[in-house]
């Protein structure tokens, strides 16, 4: 690898912060901010919201447009996703071995090789793994000493539909084998109906079993149809207090798009500016490439801004994602197109 394109910015900087595209240094935010404690219900928050559909599509267009990230700043931005990714497997055949493998590329998501190349002092983690229930244990104790913790989607993954006092019951069983963070499904019959007060005793009543756990409310944007009900549904999630809103559960017929994920940024912001309580976002479903990764950075940057591209704010919900993004790693390292074949995910 030639001398040249040896990563500039050495650990402190790769680890721990994202440069402006121009080069300079911006500052970080690496603090935990907390549990969302919640808010009485209040719809006249988000009933008269009106939400121009037109407008959130040209500005969700042009998202990816506004900054330019190249070479060693593109390679940067690339490491923090890679920071915030939810390593994910959510597969009716997952088995004990599947999931130690996926725990293992979490632990050394990047080579060895590259990150030498890179001047990095340490192997970069990602964010979590994120597994069923019934793989929570294999994962704790495959990730033990890593600090990486384990998610674990539950409440009827992904249709939701099983009865109420069972999906907690599944919550209590997957924080009991040790899962640190919880992604609930929300029934979307409550945000058709417009049933904002079940919704909202629904979300209340999850966080209450997820108990110190932290807990991701995956509203199955593609199932919702429309704008508004992806913001009031936003913001009734965080009411009741939901310490992330997620897009999708992977498996809709429309999952994670950049308009959709606009409202439910603007949700965050809105609710930022009358409580003072920073929400995290995370997308999931469909976002597998390099590319991918750097429009939603994008949209957290312009949108909600420093913060939001740290992991305690920000997760992405991905398998294949990794390897498209240390196949673009080492061809910034080499100059030299990488074939996807060396890159495996798990």
């Amino acid at each position: 690898m030639s001398e040249e394109r040896v990563f500039p910015f050495g650990a402190p900087f790769a680890i721990g912060r994202v440069p402006a595209a121009d080069g300079a240094e911006e500052s970080t935010s690496s603090q935990d901010h907390g549990r969302n404690p919640g808010m009485p219900l209040k719809t006249d928050w988000f009933e008269e919201m009106r939400i121009n559909a037109s407008a959130v599509e040209r500005r969700a267009g042009t998202l990816a447009t506004r900054r330019g990230l190249k070479k060693q700043w593109q390679a940067a931005w690339l490491l923090k996703a890679l920071m915030s990714i939810d390593l994910t497997t959510l597969a009716g055949d997952d088995t004990p071995a599947r999931v130690r493998r996926l725990c293992a590329k979490a632990r050394r998501p990047l080579r060895t090789d590259l990150v030498e190349a890179l001047g990095l002092a340490e192997m970069p983690k990602v964010a979590a793994v994120c597994v069923y229930p019934t793989m929570v244990g294999p994962a704790v104790k495959a990730l033990d000493g890593s600090g990486i913790p384990v998610a674990s989607v539950a409440t009827g993954f992904p249709a939701g539909l099983m009865p109420l006092p069972l999906r907690l019951e599944e919550i209590r069983y997957a924080v009991s084998q040790g899962a640190s963070e919880i992604d609930i499904v929300i029934t979307r019959a409550h945000v058709f109906a417009q049933d904002w007060q079940a919704l909202y005793d629904e979300v209340a009543a999850m966080r209450e079993a997820s108990g110190a756990a932290h807990m991701k409310a995956i509203l199955a944007t593609g199932d919702l149809k429309t704008f508004q009900n992806v913001y009031s549904a936003s913001m009734v999630a965080m009411m009741a207090g939901a310490d992330f809103i997620k897009t999708s559960t992977g498996k809709e017929d429309v999952n994670a798009t950049l308009p959709v994920s606009l409202v439910m940024v603007r949700a965050i912001r809105d609710y930022l500016e009358r409580t003072g309580v920073k929400i995290g976002f995370k997308p999931a479903g469909g976002l597998k490439t390099a590319k991918d990764a750097l429009a939603w950075q994008i949209l957290m940057k312009e949108e909600l801004g420093r913060d939001w591209l740290e992991r305690d704010l920000f997760r992405i919900g991905a398998s294949s994602l990794l390897g498209d993004i240390e196949r673009h790693i080492e061809q910034f390292l080499t100059g030299r197109p990488s074939s996807a074949m060396r890159h495996a995910v798990g």
